[in-house]
């Protein structure tokens, strides 16, 4: 069994995705973070004997800030918080999201700034490692105060009051999952119940898992571009290494790379390279280099946002032990996410929209060069891939609806004191959303380019390509006749999925 320490400092985007894929996957604490937790809890504990005035230790919340709390009812506070935070609607959210939910937020505690027992975080560890995720309604979060109402959902089940969803969809009461691993729930203390909501937790989750995915399908958008370009008999030129260091995008240059280490050696492209009047192709094909690039470059902006955010200490008030100090500040505003995860969102839409107008242009036979209408071999009588195409425009025009961004937007909450929302959330969800619509518009274009590339026979393309046109056709055969292309179509995302196309770039 692999083992995923965490301190607070250094978790990786690779090593949130794997530990939140991988059930097997056990999950601690460092010594160091150890220390760090009591520390804090330790200066805390001080605090509320020596009945110091501390916001969300001893006093309300938000506009109640400036109410101060009895002693014997400090608890009471820190379980109304969460009872009253959990006001969420909508569906759940993915198990995978929630997981990585936990996850980052332990790696936020174990900084030890936010007053926290180990105890508490110990508990969460184990919903971590025994995989119960607490179900957490979607809608609610502003992004700013953290996304509150998602982690108080988990904070709810942690206390025996929540739900859990289990694996087959099914919604279960904490308290019997508990009951059932043999774990006492959670009594909050001073401060923890804050300590547990107060982050940005849930857009982090869907930012780091959609932002991981976006980098990978970046190279299967070069990868279905090379497969069409042979496929359409286009020109390599426009790849040349010289051009592209005149302008100096990285993105940029690394899509030309690629695209001439795929296309290198093809048959098809030597077949029309000499006495070819054809000078120079259509932009979806021409200028991959170029819009993929940029996408390219904001995806690896967005990585290092979210990179970044990983180890943050994002509560309120935060905790300094050394010098006995608490700091009240904003750490949990979820702008810089916000902007970032609108940025991944268009990004991807971009990569989605141009990889559908090379679709069109494979089934299109006026500007196909050559190649059957629609790709079919009878057409006429079959349809060939006319409809998978109406499939890919519509989920790029869903994508640009869902690029609008969310962080343009804000409604002042709890009574004006939170007068500056990022709407995050929002824009980690619509992310997310994007991410995965640009994953089956880059399998319908593979699907096309590889039947494209069936008419051209017995001519191959280049090795890499010709790889390509093997992953596929173990899983979905060449068409002869029409058949039902949703299947083929999910057959090639779980390809995608496999991590198998992706290493052709890699090897």
């Amino acid at each position: 069994m692999h083992t995923l320490e965490l301190n607070g400092t250094t978790l990786s985007i690779h090593d949130f995705v794997n530990a939140v894929n991988s059930t097997s996957m056990r999950i601690t604490l460092s010594e160091s973070a150890k220390q760090a937790v009591t520390a804090a809890r330790n200066t805390v504990e001080n605090w509320v004997a020596n009945n110091e005035v501390v916001y969300g230790v001893t006093t309300g919340f938000g506009e109640f800030a400036n109410v101060v709390i009895p002693h014997d009812e400090l608890e009471e506070l820190q379980e109304n918080l969460i009872l009253s935070h959990s006001a969420g609607a909508g569906v759940w959210l993915e198990r995978e999201v929630v997981r990585g939910m936990m996850l980052l937020r332990v790696n936020a505690l174990a900084k030890g700034h936010s007053g926290i027992r180990l105890e508490t975080l110990e508990t969460l560890l184990q919903f971590l490692n025994l995989n119960i995720v607490p179900a957490v309604p979607s809608q609610g979060s502003v992004g700013s105060s953290g996304d509150l109402v998602q982690l108080a959902h988990i904070a709810l089940a942690l206390i025996g009051k929540g739900s859990i969803l289990m694996e087959t969809g099914e919604v279960v009461p904490s308290k019997t999952i508990l009951k059932k691993n043999n774990i006492k729930p959670v009594v909050l203390k001073a401060k923890e119940g804050l300590a547990l909501i107060n982050g940005t937790q849930m857009m982090c989750s869907y930012g780091a898992l959609a932002v991981e995915k976006a980098g990978k399908l970046a190279n299967i958008a070069d990868i279905s571009g090379a497969l069409s370009l042979d496929a359409l008999r286009g020109t390599d030129t426009a790849f040349d290494e010289r051009i592209h260091k005149l302008r100096g995008f990285s993105g940029q240059l690394q899509t030309a790379k690629n695209l001439r280490e795929l296309i290198a050696g093809s048959q098809i492209r030597e077949s029309h390279r000499t006495g070819d009047g054809h000078v120079q192709d259509a932009y979806s094909l021409r200028c991959m280099p170029q819009v993929h690039g940029a996408s390219r470059d904001a995806i690896n902006y967005v990585f290092n946002v979210i990179s970044t955010e990983l180890n943050s200490a994002n509560d309120n008030p935060l905790i300094f032990p050394d010098t006995n100090e608490h700091i009240e500040g904003g750490n949990f505003h979820g702008q810089p996410l916000a902007l970032a995860l609108d940025f991944l969102a268009i990004a991807c839409s971009e990569l989605s929209n141009i990889s559908e107008r090379r679709t069109e242009r494979l089934v299109n036979g006026a500007l196909s060069n050559g190649l059957p209408r629609f790709l079919a071999k009878k057409g006429g009588v079959q349809s060939g891939m006319m409809i998978a195409q109406y499939t890919s425009a519509s989920i790029v025009s869903e994508n640009k609806v869902l690029s609008h961004p969310a962080s343009v937007d804000s409604i002042p909450t709890s009574g004006n004191q939170e007068d500056h929302n990022s709407m995050g959330s929002i824009s980690a969800q619509k992310a997310w959303k994007v991410v995965h619509n640009l994953q089956i518009v880059l399998a319908i274009e593979l699907l096309c380019a590889a039947q494209a590339i069936e008419f051209l026979r017995p001519l191959r393309s280049s090795p890499q390509l010709e790889n390509v046109m093997k992953l596929i056709r173990r899983v979905v055969p060449a068409a002869e006749n029409d058949r039902i292309i949703h299947n083929d179509i999910q057959q090639v995302i779980t390809l995608i999925e496999s991590g198998l196309l992706d290493s052709i770039l890699k090897s």
